[in-house]
């Protein structure tokens, strides 16, 4: 039985005893900021500042699209971010492509999960960050699922009341409580196209070739312990939008003009909303 099928079995039950038994009374009132992608703020409201934000999903679910976008606002901002790479699998190319502004990003290159977790307490220690990137994506979840719990406590406790927001990027949810927001993704529909243009041609050997549009993934809201302020942009998007814009689905953009030399067009970071809202990410 899947969690949302679990959860409206628990609801149906506790019905006309418990308006909402899985409704959060400590939400905090938190000031929260655009993840890049309407589709997920207009789902979650935004990422909280001074809070733990973990993304969790299985690989080509939209993981990378999603820091994409959140590091090319932030940077657009001017605010100074940092990535801490858990196993050195960051593509500088393609997140410049993607429109994340290089000079405004700190990269730390780690090779394990110690280093990871040590980068990632000095940078919060050391202030300053608009966005804390700490991507354990490539580690393995058994490995991360031996982090003490009072690591995750820690990151919270120092990121409090800090306009800093903390993103953890995960295979699999082990913050948990800890977290203000846990988003879970799944893994869409992949998006091919039969004519290529002109410069994508040379890439191909055989002309009835399909080559890959994009991926389309889907949002999920595992937990929320904030409530976020009204003047925000994710809650204000979140409270004009309407039901259907809660679906939380996106899709990513193909970025072949970076891999092949071909200069690309950079894409705007609107897109739409639900399954045509583009991160226009790898």
């Amino acid at each position: 039985m899947t969690l949302t099928a679990l959860r409206s079995k628990v609801e149906s039950a506790l019905a006309g005893r418990v308006p909402a038994p899985f409704t959060y009374r400590d939400r905090k009132v938190m000031e929260t900021v655009s993840a890049g992608i309407p589709a997920v703020d207009s789902l979650a409201g935004g990422l909280p500042r001074g809070g733990l934000t973990e993304i969790c999903g299985p690989p080509c679910s939209g993981r990378t699209s999603l820091l994409f976008s959140a590091l090319a606002l932030r940077t657009a901002e001017a605010e100074v971010c940092a990535l801490v790479d858990g196993r050195d699998g960051f593509d500088p190319h393609a997140a410049e492509a993607a429109g994340v502004e290089l000079k405004q990003l700190l990269w730390v290159r780690c090779r394990n999960i110690d280093q990871t977790l040590r980068a990632t307490d000095l940078l919060l220690q050391g202030g300053g960050f608009g966005l804390i990137a700490v991507d354990l994506s490539d580690i393995p979840p058994e490995t991360i699922r031996h982090v003490p719990l009072n690591v995750w406590f820690r990151f919270r406790r120092a990121v409090e009341d800090s306009p800093t927001v903390l993103m953890l990027l995960e295979q699999e949810s082990n913050a948990k409580t800890c977290a203000s927001l846990v988003l879970r993704l799944h893994a869409g529909l992949a998006r091919w196209f039969l004519t290529p243009d002109a410069h994508a041609a040379p890439l191909l050997r055989h002309p009835a070739a399909y080559l890959l549009d994009g991926l389309e993934a889907r949002a999920e809201v595992i937990s929320s312990r904030m409530q976020p302020a009204i003047e925000t942009p994710g809650a204000a998007w979140m409270a004009a939008a309407g039901p259907a814009d809660h679906a939380g689905i996106f899709a990513s953009k193909a970025l072949w003009g970076y891999f092949s030399g071909v200069p690309i067009a950079r894409s705007e970071l609107k897109g739409e909303s639900k399954s045509e809202s583009r991160s226009n990410r790898r």
